[in-house]
């Protein structure tokens, strides 16, 4: 079946991890909030997954139906091709073509254990856009209801689709899914783990908002929930990889809540500058970027930690008055009370621009995957 695939190189590997190795993980009640150790699983950059380790490069033949489960996959190379084919996925959009064939007979299966709106939504407009045909699973209504475990939910759907988009709440899953899957993988957020495409995505948008090189010789505030916020962990890292001169990060976050310190740590080994801030206000004078992440109420065990936290930074029109006249302010969305609605109005907001160059990035990563041909301009 890999020869098939063509996944020849992934063959030893899959049949070198033990089954034992692999976590399977029965889904008792999907739709009850799930809690316990089990979700806490702590981040061990995937050790046990070799084929994992930085192998997506500049080269589209490094893509072809592998997983993309981390930022750590990602080579600096290998981040600017898909920042390069975004750009042409957008001017395919934008041209008024609307579609293309370049996926056609490909079908996608989004397999969403947790809500999602933007995730969910852009990675299915991505597909159809490309020629491509989508199923949804729904896991309230799947056999995970019934307890099937994630491998095997995902053995069977490989069965009819070509690539699995999957979230899931636990920290690593998406690897544990890829490395029982003979299809491409796609991490659309595992717990409080990682959410690659939204770093790409993310960093799409600082590039189109700031111009020129950015971000190099940019500060990023990065503010809210840093411990939880797996936006927060894949991009942090993916910036500190891409080896952008004179990037520095700057963190707001309330004391319990503060960035994760391996994460901290790959960062500052990497050789990016990193500085924690008390305030809003400090977090946001002089920075080219500052990102904003809701208090994920759903991660707390007990109401009364969160009521503790929420509203710890709201960002205001008054607020926005110390910021550069050059600048972002972006958020993964969605938003609570983080970020006033009467920001909405300034252009520097870019949030909602940031959503759409979603479904861009997610056609070029598609196209990758999948070994698509994008029509010329």
């Amino acid at each position: 079946e890999f020869g098939r695939l063509g996944l020849e190189s992934r063959t030893a590997l899959h049949f070198a991890t033990p089954l034992s190795q692999v976590a399977l993980v029965p889904l008792l009640d999907i739709s009850a909030r799930m809690e316990g150790p089990l979700l806490k699983r702590q981040r061990t950059y995937h050790p046990n997954a070799p084929w994992l380790a930085e192998s997506l490069t500049g080269d589209p033949r490094t893509w072809l139906g592998r997983p993309l489960v981390s930022v750590e996959q990602l080579s600096p190379q290998g981040v600017r091709l898909v920042l390069d084919m975004a750009d042409k996925c957008k001017a395919l959009v934008e041209c008024g073509r609307g579609s293309c064939e370049a996926l056609k007979g490909k079908i996608l299966a989004a397999v969403f254990y947790e809500a999602s709106t933007r995730t969910s939504c852009s990675f299915q407009a991505a597909m159809m856009k490309l020629g491509g045909n989508v199923m949804t699973v729904n896991s309230n209504t799947s056999s995970a209801k019934k307890g099937e475990s994630l491998a095997d939910t995902i053995r069977c759907l490989e069965c009819y689709c070509d690539i699995l988009v999957v979230r899931h709440p636990m920290v690593e899953s998406a690897s544990d899914a890829a490395r029982v899957a003979s299809v491409p993988i796609v991490n659309a957020g595992d717990g409080t783990g990682e959410h690659p495409t939204q770093a790409l995505l993310d960093l799409y948008t600082m590039r189109s908002e700031l111009g020129g090189s950015a971000p190099e010789d940019c500060t990023i505030s990065l503010v809210g929930d840093l411990k939880h916020g797996r936006t927060i962990h894949s991009l942090a890292v993916l910036l500190a990889r891409s080896q952008f001169d004179g990037l520095q990060l700057r963190y707001a976050a309330p004391p319990t809540l503060e960035i994760p310190a391996d994460v901290r740590s790959q960062i500052g080994g990497l050789g990016v500058k990193q500085k924690q801030v008390e305030t809003l206000a400090e977090a946001v004078e002089g920075a080219d970027v500052v990102y904003v992440t809701r208090i994920q109420r759903e991660r707390f065990e007990a109401p009364e930690d969160y009521d503790a936290v929420k509203g710890s930074y709201v960002l205001t029109p008054e607020i926005m008055q110390g910021a550069k006249q050059k600048m972002a302010v972006m958020h993964p969305l969605p938003r609570l009370d983080e970020i006033s609605t009467e920001v909405d109005a300034d252009p520097r907001a870019a949030y909602f621009r940031q959503m759409r160059n979603g479904m861009y990035v997610r056609m070029a990563l598609l196209a990758l995957l999948l070994g698509g041909e994008l029509p010329d301009e």
